[in-house]
């Protein structure tokens, strides 16, 4: 076994794992997910009635993380590309091209379809909130939690 092919296995296994990665660190934004930080915390709750639902797309985030992991593998894998000076502008330039690789990944995985919940609280006033679709089912006219925690709502049955 020659020490490219080696190589080459070796990015390929690191670019199937950190797509895999990538996935699993995507963060929901679904009314029934919370976050360790909001844990034990207290949080408002008011009541109201949906009168509208409309399904949204939710854009996924590009960050640091897919760009930085894309522009390692990238650059690992043109460095696996000719010999000297050649090899290292293909190390450049697969760096570059898999950071900008790498954060379109990211924001591909990160995105979801969501609902924009549309509720009228018992104190008249009206409210329109974001989130991502789950398991939870919501009809106009259900009565409704809507549940809000340093400036971030969400809506629960």
């Amino acid at each position: 076994m020659s020490f490219q092919f080696f190589r080459l296995t070796l990015v390929t296994l690191a670019v199937a794992a950190t797509a895999g990665g990538l996935g699993a660190c995507a963060s929901s934004t679904a009314g029934n997910v919370y976050s360790r930080d909001e844990a034990r915390q207290a949080q408002v709750v008011k009541f109201g009635t949906i009168e509208a639902i409309q399904p949204v797309k939710i854009e996924g985030r590009a960050g640091y993380l897919g760009a930085a992991t894309g522009a390692v593998l990238g650059g690992l894998a043109g460095s696996t590309v000719g010999g000297g000076t050649g090899q290292k502008a293909a190390a450049v330039a697969g760096a570059v091209a898999g950071g900008v690789a790498g954060q379109a990944g990211e924001r591909l995985l990160t995105k979801a379809d969501g609902l924009e919940i549309t509720v009228r609280l018992e104190n008249g006033n009206v409210m329109a909130i974001v989130q991502e679709q789950s398991e939870q089912q919501f009809q106009v006219g259900q009565r409704v939690r809507v549940v809000e925690h340093n400036g971030t709502y969400r809506v629960s049955p």
